[in-house]
């Protein structure tokens, strides 16, 4: 089959879903790895014929793109803050709403005030875009990352190995004592940050099939009657295990920034901080340990 037929499968097929942009975009996302053909060759080589193994291959993306797959589950890969990661079923694909939190504290941290090493832990770290961006950025980071799914974890060391950065991951529910054990005594954290469920189940009807039928639900939601569940565990451990002036850094559920807000000033965090995302959402919360 000629590579400029099954662009025009792909449209015929998928338009009506994502609409021709976007459907442009999955084919030469698709060209490039699949073929090794970058998007400015494929104009190139408008008689390029695909084998019937390669053209298999590409129905089936088609099949999984018409049952609205995420192209990222599709590729097994990901962009996020200017490094590659892979992603599977297993873990959430990194969102640039979450950029937006790792270039937070990349800029409240790197600034040169410290000097010596900080100790970073990352909650419910997922594919580990947070940490290994995080310790990628800031080379003066001791960078710890925590989540209760095994299959995540797998993911995020290979992240870590993927991107040569050195995670130290930990095994262990926040919302139970058994994270305990996983540290030592002393240790305190400069910087706490997460990305925890916080979807509650009567917002799905606001959510896409690609991510609801898809995306793993154990990293997505939370129950109505207590939908800060996390944020309250979290808070409290950081509480325990900050430093003095230590950061707490939240990505937080848009409809409950004021609910999450007041939790951490319950909780004595001084210059708690409400931060809107560039879709002007409430997004991202900061707080400081007394």
């Amino acid at each position: 089959m000629l590579l400029r037929d099954l662009k025009s499968i792909f449209h015929e097929e998928l338009d009506q879903i994502y609409g021709k942009e976007e459907v442009d975009s999955f084919f030469f996302l698709c060209t490039e790895h699949y073929l090794n053909l970058p998007r400015f060759q494929v104009a190139l080589e408008p008689e390029f014929t695909l084998t019937k193994s390669e053209t298999d291959t590409f129905f089936k993306v088609i099949d999984n793109l018409s049952r609205e797959k995420p192209i990222q589950y599709i590729l097994g890969k990901t962009e996020f803050y200017g490094l590659k990661f892979k992603v599977n079923e297993h873990v959430l694909i990194p969102r640039p709403e979450t950029e937006e939190l790792v270039d937070l504290i990349i800029k409240c941290h790197s600034d040169g005030i410290e000097e010596s090493q900080i100790e970073i832990l990352d909650i419910g770290t997922g594919s580990g875009c947070i940490a290994i961006s995080l310790a990628k950025n800031l080379p003066n980071a001791r960078v710890y990352a925590l989540d209760v799914s095994k299959e995540a974890l797998k993911v995020a060391e290979k992240n870590a190995e993927l991107n040569e950065a050195d995670i130290n991951f930990i095994r262990a529910d926040i919302l139970s004592f058994d994270y305990h054990s996983a540290f030592d005594a002393d240790t305190k954290f400069d910087v706490i940050v997460s990305n925890p469920p916080y979807v509650r189940h009567l917002e799905k009807q606001e959510m896409k099939p690609n991510v609801l039928d898809h995306e793993p639900h154990l990293a997505l939601f939370v129950e109505d009657n207590d939908p800060l569940i996390f944020y309250r565990a979290i808070a409290e451990f950081a509480v325990k295990n900050l430093k003095q002036k230590g950061a707490l850094y939240f990505e937080i559920n848009q409809y409950l920034g004021e609910e999450t807000k007041h939790l951490l000033l319950e909780l004595d965090f001084d210059d708690v901080e409400l931060r809107k995302d560039l879709n002007d959402n409430n997004r991202m919360l900061k707080g400081i340990k007394k």
